[in-house]
């Protein structure tokens, strides 16, 4: 399984977001590009189809911009990748009649266990190991 930089752009994005969502403010695509490092005219179409998956919202006008469209304890990494990239894990295998039916089941369960993975890590759980991460003492 590869999945393309898109995927990391979208879930650098949706983090972004996360870290200002207490603020409550819209965020422009240029200050999230330029703190992420991401394309401008690439983030725009990935926060399009964020918003269009409910992800993010935008706000229109002089304070316009990108917000998250619930909170960052509701949103996972697998709603992302699945936003950006359709189903996480796909394969041929898991509905080519010619594959024996031990086969079909292993690849369903490693389906499963990717999604069931990729949807247990909210963006909270995220901002909460960057929070404890930086309460580290060093000796």
């Amino acid at each position: 399984m590869k999945l393309s930089v898109k995927s990391d752009y979208a879930q650098r994005a949706v983090l972004w977001l996360a870290q200002h969502y207490p603020e409550g403010v819209a965020r422009t695509v240029e200050e999230l590009a330029s703190a992420e490092g991401i394309p401008p005219n690439y983030l725009e179409q990935i926060l399009i189809e964020l918003k269009s998956a409910q992800i993010v919202k935008s706000q229109r006008g002089k304070e316009g911009g990108y917000l998250l469209a619930r909170p960052p304890a509701k949103i996972t990494f697998g709603d992302v990748l699945r936003c950006v990239h359709g189903e996480i894990f796909d394969s041929p295998a898991l509905n080519n009649p010619r594959n024996p039916p031990e086969l079909r089941v292993a690849w369903r369960r490693l389906r499963q266990a990717v999604n069931q993975s990729a949807d247990s890590i909210t963006f909270q759980e995220l901002l909460d190991q960057s929070a404890e991460k930086g309460k580290m003492y060093y000796i």
